[in-house]
């Protein structure tokens, strides 16, 4: 069984969990950017766009280097394959609970003798309240 790091995992899926930092993992991916051209699309400041570069940074996703006064980010995919990793093992169980299903949902099925209504009984009829029990049913007019 593969040993994980627990701490990394953990600092890899909150880095991950949110959707600005997935888009800023997303352009990275494409090729290294500073700071100001990671923020030039977002909504948001540039103070923002650095705390969420610091988490990415924190969790090995993103490492910065500099340049007199620009911030140049590159992607480290690494703690992305240690989680792909970890994941792994849930698609293998969720692959063959799958096959499972699959081979159960195509197998043949004999028909079921108790969902087809037998010729000839007539239908059930409902037992009369203790009440209405010995009473004729009411007739309009009289």
């Amino acid at each position: 069984m593969v040993k994980f790091n627990e701490a990394l995992l953990d600092r890899t899926f909150a880095a991950l969990s949110d959707p600005t930092r997935r888009a800023l993992l997303a352009r990275l991916s494409e090729r290294d950017l500073s700071i100001s051209e990671l923020a030039r699309p977002l909504a948001m400041s540039l103070p923002a766009v650095m705390k969420h570069v610091d988490v990415l940074c924190s969790a090995g996703l993103v490492t910065r280097s500099k340049t007199g006064r620009t911030v140049a980010c590159r992607l480290c995919a690494g703690p992305m394959q240690e989680a792909m990793q970890w994941l792994d093992r849930y698609q293998r169980f969720w692959s063959a609970s799958l096959d499972r299903l699959a081979a159960l949902v195509e197998e043949p099925q004999a028909p079921d003798p108790a969902a087809r209504p037998e010729a000839g009984l007539a239908p059930s009829s409902t037992p009369r309240p203790a009440a209405m029990r010995g009473r004729r049913p009411k007739t309009r007019g009289g």
